[in-house]
């Protein structure tokens, strides 16, 4: 036996097998997780319904410990058998330490990022205070899983209309082009020259007869259609008022799911077309889209005419074939913004002056071609009637929805809407 056949028996007799243990932190999928955390992450202050807490922005590692905890041990993220283990791991107290090397990961693969402000790093040095440190540690989500969570609401929901939906941004106009899609026509000065040869050739067949040299002649030539696609410029306005997580259901949370699924489908699909976020409360204000899953409710009124003065401002800017306002709400107009800057506000709803005000400019949108469709997420009478004079002054569509087929409605509304309002 040669020294190496000797090295390799000794190896040989040195390997242990044992049952294989799968490592839960480094086999989880990330993705998985971060589908489990979704509503965690786009909470919108629905837990404090009762009362407001002024929102902070950046949320605490500790929260994030006790959200990854329930996803593992409460939701679908692990089968039986995993499940059973964690319940083992957290009877033996390693629980917490699984959970960590998943937050570790979340951070090195760019799904969130930790602030731990200097004060917060001296107070840890502290003995007796490194706990408290590590509970006011913040982190924010970044915008990898921001992209993730607006592709997993869009697949969900285009899901659900089902795949022959997926892609539509059509118009009833035709327009010669390159991609074949309409019958063929007479060619006229100016068209693109995508000649359809078969059409050609048989006109002038039928005119001469079927006899060599062919003589083609100007009223011969047939061209394609396709369909022509519009560009739209899309202003999503957001009402973020305190009755938006009251009475028992979270309104807002599944709005800004929606609006995250639009910004994801406009940029994938029609990358010609914008889609601007704002947000409507006391007043209004524009709000990056990087920016939609921090921001939460308030202790706010309504004042739907500002957040319409501020959305033709922006859609003023905009250079496509089609202008629209996309409102989602449950509240009645119950505020306004005077001249001087002051905030007339009415908690009852439908006050003359901000009614009458709001409904002028609702006129000025209508002058300027602007289309409005508002999605209710409430059905009380007063809002359905002041939503139906806006549909009439507009010419737009008023839903009647839920947070549960919002973003059906909306997505359907947006991917056919171009079938319908380019004359």
């Amino acid at each position: 036996m040669t020294n190496d056949q000797r090295l390799t028996t000794a190896l040989m007799k040195r390997i242990r097998y044992s049952k294989y243990v799968p490592d839960p932190a480094g086999e989880m999928s990330m993705e998985d997780l971060l589908s489990a955390l979704s509503d965690y992450l786009l909470q919108s202050g629905f837990q404090d319904y009762m009362y407001y807490d002024p929102p902070e922005g950046e949320q605490t590692l500790d929260d994030l410990r006790h959200a990854i905890e329930q996803a593992l041990l409460e939701g679908d993220l692990l089968d039986e058998q995993m499940r059973e283990r964690l319940q083992q791991m957290q009877a033996e107290g390693t629980l917490d330490d699984l959970i960590e090397q998943l937050i570790e990961r979340m951070e090195q693969e760019d799904y969130i990022s930790i602030d731990q402000p200097h004060d917060q790093a001296r107070q840890s040095s502290v003995g007796g205070q490194v706990g408290e440190a590590q509970q006011q540690t913040k982190f924010e989500i970044t915008d990898k899983s921001l992209d993730f969570l607006g592709f997993k609401t869009l697949r969900d929901l285009l899901g659900s209309l089902g795949k022959s939906s997926f892609g539509r941004h059509d118009t009833r106009d035709l327009a010669t082009g390159i991609e074949t899609s309409g019958a063929s026509r007479r060619y006229e000065f100016g068209d693109t020259l995508n000649l359809d040869i078969t059409a050609t050739l048989s006109s002038a067949i039928q005119r001469e007869g079927a006899k060599l040299p062919l003589n083609i002649e100007y009223s011969d030539l047939q061209v394609h259609q396709c369909e022509y696609q519009s560009s739209c410029a899309t202003v999503l306005m957001l009402d973020c008022s305190h009755s938006m997580i009251l009475y028992g259901e979270d309104r807002f949370t599944p709005a800004k799911k929606v609006a995250m699924a639009l910004s994801h489908l406009i940029r994938t699909q029609y990358p010609g077309d914008s889609l601007s976020l704002i947000l409507f409360h006391d007043s209004a204000e524009e709000v990056p889209l990087s920016q939609l899953a921090r921001v939460k409710v308030g202790p706010y009124y309504t004042n739907t005419r500002e957040g319409l003065r501020l959305a033709q401002r922006i859609l003023q800017r905009q250079r496509k074939d089609m202008k629209q306002i996309v409102m989602i709400t449950d509240g009645k107009p119950s505020a306004l913004t005077l001249e001087d800057g002051r905030i007339y506000k009415n908690a009852f709803g439908l006050d003359p002056l901000v009614v009458s005000q709001t409904l002028e400019e609702v006129s000025k949108c209508k002058r300027a071609g602007v289309l409005i469709n508002t999605f209710m997420l409430a059905s009380d009478y007063g809002l359905v009637q002041f939503v139906q004079k806006v549909t009439e002054m507009c010419r737009g569509k008023a839903y009647f929805t839920t947070p549960y087929t919002l973003g059906q409605y909306l997505l359907m509304d947006y991917m056919s809407r171009k079938t319908k309002t380019i004359h």
